[in-house]
């Protein structure tokens, strides 16, 4: 297995997954992290839809590094039966496609409030999924996003060592801690025997504005070449965020997009190349 794998989340340069393809294979990208595909969020396909895509995607040569599935982003105190419903759906989705990882979050907390107060909630739901994935094969990965319960290093720690359970792991993304006001180096030494995966984008401390992978304040380079030095083995996944997209409103509380220019192969090629250039540098 190569040290780092190179994936990407293809919503972004279309809905349509044959443009996805054409253009991932320009810059010979043959994972992707499946998100939004055929116009709707891969969660809300049915089985028999999904079979289509994984049809399609074999066709063409093509691989799913995960299922970057919306589960846990809704807030803490909605009603979660439906939730877990739609989880174990996407459990199946994933058993279909063939992939071992579930991208996830834990939960919005209250404008606010501490999360402190919720974390025996998040912790029970989270047992929930654990229990509902139980015999599957399928790892839980944890993404730190601003506004949930892990949305710094300490608790995305404390939410893998509180379920004790070797089908969780972390997801570290860069740009979300730098939005979230955290050192990401420091970040990456705490969490680092978690982390199996990593989300590829990048962020300016001072407006939190995302950015190509190099250009921000994420020390992506510098953490990609720890991650290497110590033998690091999994998906490196770009997720450019430089333009609007179809779903986009719905993954960014409170972003307006007014004004936002639109997302898309050209602003895609941007991405790739600043990340392939950073892979190049570290890899030789």
């Amino acid at each position: 297995m190569k040290p780092f794998i190179l994936s990407a989340f293809a919503d972004e340069i279309d809905p349509c997954l044959q443009l996805q393809m054409d253009v991932l294979e320009q810059h010979e990208i043959f994972h992707i992290e499946m998100r939004g595909v055929n116009g709707k969020n891969i969660t809300e396909h049915s089985l028999q839809e999904v079979k289509e895509i994984k049809k399609q995607l074999d066709d063409r040569g093509f691989r799913i590094s995960a299922l970057g599935s919306p589960i846990g982003k809704i807030q803490i105190t909605d009603s979660f039966s439906s939730h877990l419903d739609l989880f174990k759906h996407t459990l199946e989705i994933a058993n279909l496609l063939e992939t071992q990882y579930i991208r996830m979050f834990s939960f919005y907390i209250p404008q606010g409030q501490d999360p402190q107060l919720y974390e025996e909630e998040v912790m029970e739901r989270w047992y929930a999924f654990l229990q509902a994935a139980h015999g599957s094969n399928i790892i839980l990965l944890h993404e730190n996003e601003k506004g949930i319960y892990g949305d710094v290093p300490e608790r995305c720690l404390k939410l893998v060592q509180m379920m004790k359970a070797s089908n969780i792991k972390l997801i570290f993304d860069p740009a979300n801690f730098v939005q979230c006001s955290v050192d990401t180096k420091k970040a990456y030494e705490q969490l680092k025997e978690e982390v199996v995966y990593f989300h590829i984008k990048d962020a300016r401390s001072i407006d939190h504005q995302v950015v190509p992978a190099g250009y921000g304040d994420g020390q992506i380079k510098e953490i990609l070449t720890l991650a290497y030095q110590q033998g690091f083995q999994g998906f490196l996944s770009l997720e450019p965020h430089l333009g609007n997209f179809a779903g986009f409103d719905q993954l960014e509380e409170g972003v307006s997009l007014e004004g936002m220019e639109s997302s898309g192969p050209d602003k895609f090629h941007i991405a790739a190349k600043a990340l392939i250039k950073i892979h190049e540098e570290i890899i030789g």
